[in-house]
């Protein structure tokens, strides 16, 4: 049905396809500009920008990067990092959201209050490693999953998420003689797969993006993930002012750096973009339906 716009409906339409279309560009042009840099050969690309000619494209760095022992160990441990993050994330902060939903949950409100303390003042990156270290979690993979599994932010967008579930089907399934565990885990659980994906992907992807905890509480090389391989593979490929006499040899290293620099990049983000459609549905209902009740 074709729906006739007044003037200021068509202006304000037009305003919004505007801006969206900038937002687009925005996004598009750097994603396409890695993606094509990756391909390119370092000197082409300083001295032309992005070339479609053949002579000036590239695949080294892929192959530098593809054939590091490392870089396969550190996607292994990076995929092992943020599904077992997620998984964790997701059961503590469903475990903890679902009861601070239930009207008269004694001490709701006590809790509540807790965890949203926590929201301001943090114990700060010495005291937390000092934590770390003194549960014998150093130097292995619970120092990564653990730490930052409790997000408070994700405890309330799951309470709010349960307190739009109907009243009625928890009272209709008391009067079936249902227990609180049979109503959470027969009920509630399967109604809260929106959230529950929404949380996995935030979890997923921030954990897969970060390095900082397992630069501070990992010393053994096997067990870094995929970002901190590739901040290592970066870092002995700069070049720091008189570390090399050789001039060629200077440039040579900048040259890698450079292939390096935009395939670790492509390479590091394909999960991610692989796996955003087969949760999108979940994603924007989830967001949606936690975010504005």
């Amino acid at each position: 049905m074709n729906i006739k716009l007044s003037m200021s409906d068509r202006l304000i339409v037009g305003i919004s396809n505007l801006l969206l279309g900038a937002a687009v560009l925005v996004v598009l042009v750097p994603l396409l500009y890695v993606v094509f840099a990756s391909f390119m050969e370092p000197t082409a690309l300083l001295n032309k920008g992005i070339s479609f000619h053949a002579a000036d494209w590239s695949i080294e760095g892929y192959k530098r990067i593809l054939t590091n022992d490392a870089m396969i160990q550190g996607f292994v441990n990076a995929v092992f990092y943020s599904a077992a993050f997620a998984a964790v994330t997701v059961a503590i902060s469903v475990f903890a959201g679902y009861p601070l939903s239930v009207d008269g949950f004694a001490g709701h409100r006590f809790f509540m209050t807790l965890f949203v303390i926590t929201m301001f003042f943090g114990g700060g990156l010495i005291p937390t490693y000092l934590v770390v270290k003194n549960l014998g979690m150093l130097d292995t993979v619970w120092a990564v999953i653990i730490p930052g599994a409790v997000s408070v932010w994700n405890i309330i967008l799951a309470r709010t998420f349960f307190k739009g579930i109907p009243k009625e089907l928890n009272e209709a399934a008391k009067v079936d003689g249902a227990s609180d565990l049979l109503l959470f885990f027969r009920i509630i659980l399967p109604l809260s797969k929106p959230i529950m994906f929404v949380l996995a992907l935030y979890a997923f992807v921030g954990q897969w993006n970060s390095y900082f905890d397992a630069m501070i509480y990992l010393e053994n090389p096997k067990l870094y993930p995929l970002q901190l391989v590739l901040r290592s593979i970066l870092i002995q490929n700069q070049v720091a002012p008189g570390m090399i006499g050789d001039q060629l040899a200077m440039a040579e290293m900048k040259r890698l750096s450079e292939i390096i620099k935009y395939a670790a990049i492509v390479i590091s983000s394909l999960p991610l973009l692989i796996m955003y459609p087969f949760f999108q549905k979940y994603f924007e209902k989830g967001v949606m339906v936690g975010s504005l009740k």
